[in-house]
């Protein structure tokens, strides 16, 4: 097992800012490219894939000021080399000042949106393109003490302008907000308006950020309970993290000689308390290697390494119920082994996690000697067949285009694609929403039902 500072940050975490920097970036550049004919991926594994509409989603795009998304990434750039960050990309930016050469598209002009309309009156969703992971991580980085205050915070100041702005217009008033997206990568993100962006669509990548501040709403008594009145599945769309691995074709797989693998800080807060228990029933087992993280290419390349060559890879819940980790485990064809009750996955009802992962109860997971005999109860057949499920579903995880710089088409099987696919088919329940909205005497408020499970 390797050994690991203090304070040092997984190679997961580092995704908090890169997932901002590659996920932000590549949605607000291709993410309205819904293709305009239908589309039915053979490779899907749920059996309810559903068949997607031809008719393309309309998007309007509130026109926020260019210091509010492209901005932010060059005030990023133009910081002194930020040590809890692990992003080579960035770091070469910087180094060699090639930001300031840097032609991004005058923000939100970008021939990549395909179903951009100009009239919110014709749109279906009203794309609010507020880099608000970035703004966060940039205020975490010179004043983390200022955080939760508004005083001094540039952050809030940044959240307040994006709300002023978007709630003065004719749109919001129309909707109450509850047809516009805003993504927040990173459980801090507009952390001070959240009441107010409730109503809205969100891409979240889940709902363990939203936890603390629903069970304060709700008068409960218990931490883990959601009562669903800021964040919900009837609404909201999970996305997936940026993977940081790169992914292995299944004619590259090799024999795999470690049953179970885990890289990460065995140390986090709330779920992630489960994982430091895992970490003592499993850490001297044969055959289980459990690595501490670092965010640098020494730590890459271990998680490459260690993935590739260990048959499942353990995903315990940490501050948050799921991981970047996931993702990379999918990309490696390492099989998922996910020890987290209260997760959430993107694209359910697209892909059947359940042919290529593993799913453990807690409880399970926590009793001595069970969860590796019962990993090893799997036979090689049923392994192989997990592989083969997860080869066909990596291309669903994937932001990249594979075009310099991310500039050009974008591939139509690919997260941009489905993570608006499913934005399409919450607009049912939203406009339905609305409507009840607009029916309300004056002075009557229409509660929030948007409980599910």
């Amino acid at each position: 097992m390797a050994p690991t500072a203090k304070n040092s940050t997984p190679l997961c975490s580092i995704s908090s800012l890169f997932l901002s920097l590659s996920l932000l970036c590549i949605l607000s550049l291709s993410l309205f490219f819904l293709s305009n004919t239908t589309h039915q991926s053979p490779n899907l594994l749920s059996q309810n894939t559903p068949v997607f509409p031809t008719n393309p989603l309309k998007v309007f795009i509130a026109d926020l000021p260019r210091s509010l998304n492209y901005g932010l990434l060059e005030k990023y750039w133009s910081l002194e080399i930020d040590s809890r960050l692990g992003s080579e990309a960035d770091t070469e930016i910087r180094s060699n000042h090639l930001w300031r050469k840097l032609q991004f598209p005058p923000y939100p002009e970008n021939p990549l949106i395909k179903q951009r309309v100009f009239d919110a009156g014709e749109a279906d969703v009203v794309f609010v393109p507020f880099f608000a992971t970035m703004s966060a991580e940039l205020q975490l980085g010179v004043a983390k003490g200022a955080f939760r205050k508004k005083v001094g915070n540039e952050d809030y100041e940044r959240q307040r302008q994006v709300l002023d702005f978007v709630k003065s217009t004719e749109a919001w008033k129309r909707s109450g907000g509850r047809d516009h997206v805003f993504v927040l990568t990173d459980p801090v993100a507009m952390w001070h308006v959240r009441a107010e962006i409730a109503p809205a669509i969100l891409l979240v990548v889940d709902f363990g950020g939203w936890y603390k501040l629903d069970s304060k709403a709700s008068n409960s008594n218990s931490s883990n309970m959601i009562q669903h009145t800021q964040v919900s599945l009837l609404k909201d769309v999970i996305v997936p993290y940026t993977h940081l691995l790169p992914r292995l074709q299944v004619s590259e797989n090799q024999k795999r000689l470690n049953l179970l693998y885990f890289k990460g800080a065995k140390h986090r807060h709330r779920g992630g308390l489960v994982r430091e228990k895992l970490w003592d029933l499993l850490v001297k087992v044969p055959g289980v290697t459990m690595e501490e993280g670092f965010p640098n290419a020494t730590g890459k390349e271990q998680s490459i390494k260690g993935m590739r060559t260990s048959e499942f890879c353990l995903h315990p819940a940490g501050d948050t119920p799921s991981s970047c980790r996931l993702f990379d485990a999918i990309q490696s064809l390492c099989i998922p082994v996910i020890v987290s009750d209260d997760i959430e996955l993107p694209f359910e009802g697209m892909v059947d996690y359940s042919q290529f992962s593993v799913f453990v109860a807690v409880s399970d997971a926590l009793q001595p000697n069970w969860l590796v005999p019962h990993l090893r109860s799997y036979s090689d057949k049923q392994k192989d067949i997990f592989r083969q499920n997860m080869a066909r579903v990596q291309h669903i995880f994937g932001y990249d285009n594979g075009h310099p710089g991310g500039i050009g088409p974008i591939p139509p099987d690919g997260a941009v694609n489905y993570i608006w696919r499913k934005v399409q088919q919450k607009l049912p329940a939203i406009k339905e929403a609305i409507t009840r909205e607009k029916r309300k005497p004056p002075g009557v408020s229409v509660p929030r039902r948007c409980h599910c499970t």
